[in-house]
């Protein structure tokens, strides 16, 4: 009932474009990816201009425990035109639901949910999504820009090196407007888990000296690198650390698969090292267009290891049979890393300052 009521919401929501436009979960054709690819491309572009960027990663406590059900039923009715029998049907979805909790074998007395969507349901996910639909338009008032990916929000600022302590201010100001509606949202700000970055080319970022970004109470100090969906962004576009992640994690994976292989069949290592290698690599895997070859030299490396792992190579042979007997495009060519195999990637050139990088165009 929930797979159906939820294609039938999302049905209505796209005819009638009603959908967050900056809110990448439970979109079709959006991802983690997509999401990154859009943030990461308007910094290359400022970078191109010579401008830093400053990036908040906003956390929130619980979101989804803390969604207060009868602002979300407002909101549906009035920001998405949900009445009459669909307002009813939502309305009896999120109410009159119970919970418990066993400990040490004893069951404790049953408790009404008075807030939150359903944990694990279908639906309660993209309710979510409208439920903060509106906070795009607090952004919006300040100049900022926002894209969200379920409740990890990011809001950033493009500005040229002099003008970075009154881009700083703006995001400050704009930080407490978010704050202060998701209060009233019944939603929490974490600022110890808030992070600020700044981002640019080297010459660039050597000309702005901001170290904390004040939150309420707090200062956020301004950190050299992150992990952001999944991905460790540092403050100079390298991916250099995002790649010694990959790189780390494929070669302990591999440490532990290769005592096991002689008693695996050949399907089952093929199938554990896509679990735990390839996966990997694959993860985000455009935001690699256009980093150092020596960057993406370990990622060949670490993918050569694998496949000589899977089809029991030695080292020293020859890896470009291997790679094509097990139908593996090299490192440079999976997700369009090479030029003219995406229509998604463009290149960006930052002359004597950076490597050439990737742009997203119309996602």
């Amino acid at each position: 009932m929930e797979l159906v009521v939820t294609n039938q919401l999302h049905q209505y929501l796209a005819a009638n474009d009603l959908l967050p436009r900056f809110q990448s979960a439970y979109h079709k054709y959006h991802s983690t990816e997509t999401a990154m690819q859009r943030v990461w491309s308007d910094i290359l572009v400022a970078a191109d201009d010579r401008q830093v960027t400053l990036l908040g990663l906003l956390d929130l406590s619980a979101a989804f425990d803390c969604v207060d059900h009868s602002m979300l039923l407002e909101r549906l009715q009035s920001a998405f035109g949900l009445t009459d029998l669909v307002l009813d049907w939502a309305q009896s979805f999120l109410t009159v639901r119970t919970q418990q909790i066993t400990y040490s074998g004893q069951l404790s007395s049953l408790q009404s949910v008075l807030f939150g969507v359903p944990q694990g349901s279908v639906l309660g996910p993209l309710l979510y999504v409208l439920y903060t639909a509106k906070l795009a338009l607090v952004v919006d008032r300040h100049g900022l820009s926002l894209h969200q990916y379920a409740d990890d929000m990011q809001v950033y600022i493009s500005t040229p090196p002099g003008d970075a302590e009154a881009a700083v201010r703006r995001l400050t100001a704009c930080l407490v407007d978010i704050e202060a509606w998701l209060k009233a949202s019944r939603l929490r700000l974490n600022p110890t888990n808030t992070q600020v970055m700044r981002l640019g080319s080297p010459q660039q970022l050597a000309k702005v000296n901001v170290l904390e970004v004040p939150l309420a109470s707090a200062r956020i100090n301004v950190s050299e690198t992150t992990r952001n969906l999944g991905v460790i962004v540092d403050s100079q576009l390298t991916l250099s650390a995002q790649v010694a992640a990959v790189c780390r994690s494929g070669y302990y994976q591999l440490r532990q698969l290769r005592p096991l292989v002689r008693s695996m069949s050949s399907n089952a290592v093929k199938l554990l090292v896509q679990a735990f290698i390839s996966c990997r690599l694959d993860y985000c895997s455009s935001m690699f267009y256009g980093i150092t070859d020596g960057l993406m030299s370990r990622l060949q490396s670490a993918q050569n290891a694998a496949a000589r792992l899977v089809s029991g190579a030695r080292r020293y042979d020859h890896i470009t049979p291997v790679l094509q007997e097990l139908h593996r495009l090299p490192v440079r060519r999976r997700g369009g890393l090479q030029d003219g195999h995406s229509g998604l990637l463009v290149t960006a050139r930052y002359g004597s300052t950076l490597p050439g990088h990737r742009l997203s165009a119309g996602l």
